[in-house]
């Protein structure tokens, strides 16, 4: 593992994705992104994913030129068709388009299709949370099928994630983040890169046999990932297929097929609690009920943990210390690098190439 100064990693991104065509607002808005994922300890969704950014824009599947472009307003509802540009620009613009919203009239619902990858989905919890924003987000996932249905085994849907967020006055927000699969296939990618084998139940062969082994989802065939929950997570799946994509006219995973790209529709819901009336109400009962599950005597060292507790040590643990990057992530980076033709840039001598 390497040691690397957030600040450096954040600018030899910026400076990578620029040199490929990016805006400098959009390279900063990617990079605030991807490492504030490594911060957290997703490193599934941190800057391990630049290969297959790089990759996809070569092919054709990012376009950086892509505006946000709306295409239905209805009231409270707004639906974007983001034409397959970079996940964390248009996410980041209509969740603020939302934001705005929910802030003016109380709520409002927010529908962005065709996105490329959108990385980490509390990402965008976190921001309606600064905001002073509850926000439910269902997202679907079209990049080849990865998940088996429950009960069988063969892979038909993706990762599929979903997540609230919760804002608390003057204490960090409560965020449910998770990917309906046991485990994403960004996190599967992060074990073979450390040599490291997968808990049980989490991914089965090409066969559909049980297997440790984190090669096997990238091998031939294609290994399959497992449902968390059984039914209630494979449930949840599907339930993001329809919603987050479907419901907004997005592209979905309905058959074996998979392009040169992440594919992310999003359903979001924005609530302002300041604008329902109940805010002060809604901040005791909430602080009332996170009183009373942490007062388990947990043996746990740490004791109970809120939904996002263990992201925010992390962040503040990474911030003084260094974000750790393997050094298999590094050396797909900088050969991914390389056959887009980048040469002496910054993150190349951070990394030591």
């Amino acid at each position: 593992m390497v040691l690397v100064a957030s600040e450096a990693l954040h600018g030899a991104v910026v400076e990578l994705f620029v040199a490929v065509g990016a805006s400098n607002g959009s390279a900063l808005l990617i990079a605030d992104h991807l490492v504030e994922a490594n911060l957290r300890g997703h490193d599934s969704h941190g800057v391990g994913v630049v290969p297959l950014y790089l990759r996809s824009i070569k092919a054709g599947g990012m376009n950086l030129a892509q505006s946000l472009r709306l295409v239905t307003e209805a009231g409270g509802m707004m639906i974007f068709d983001a034409g397959h540009g970079p996940g964390q620009v248009m996410g980041h613009h209509a969740m603020e388009a939302g934001i705005g919203h929910a802030q003016a009239h109380g709520s409002a619902i927010i529908g962005l299709r065709n996105s490329h990858h959108l990385g980490r989905i509390g990402h965008w919890a976190e921001q309606c949370a600064a905001a002073g924003l509850v926000s439910i987000h269902f997202v679907n996932v079209v990049a080849g099928p990865l998940v088996a249905p429950f009960g069988g085994k063969k892979a038909r849907l993706g990762t599929n994630p979903f997540a609230v967020g919760f804002p608390r006055v003057g204490e960090e927000p409560v965020v449910v983040d998770f990917a309906t699969s046991r485990l994403a296939m960004g996190k599967v990618r992060v074990y073979r890169n450390m040599g490291k084998t997968l808990p049980d139940d989490a991914l089965l062969t090409g066969q559909g046999d049980k297997t440790n082994d984190p090669n096997e989802l990238f091998g031939d065939p294609p290994g399959v990932l497992v449902a968390f929950g059984e039914h209630k997570g494979w449930g949840l799946a599907l339930a993001c297929e329809l919603l987050g994509a479907a419901l907004l006219g997005g592209e979905t995973q309905h058959d074996a097929s998979s392009g040169p790209a992440v594919i992310n529709s999003m359903l979001s819901i924005l609530v302002s609690p300041e604008r329902m009336g109940t805010q002060d109400a809604f901040g005791h009962e909430m602080s009332q009920v996170l009183a009373w599950v942490q007062s388990e005597n947990s043996e746990r060292p740490g004791g109970v943990l809120l939904p996002g507790e263990l992201e925010q040590a992390t962040r503040r643990e990474r911030l003084n210390l260094g974000i750790p990057v393997d050094t298999a992530t590094l050396g797909q980076i900088a050969s991914a690098a390389s056959d887009a033709g980048l040469k002496g840039l910054a993150f190349q001598s951070l990394m030591g190439l």
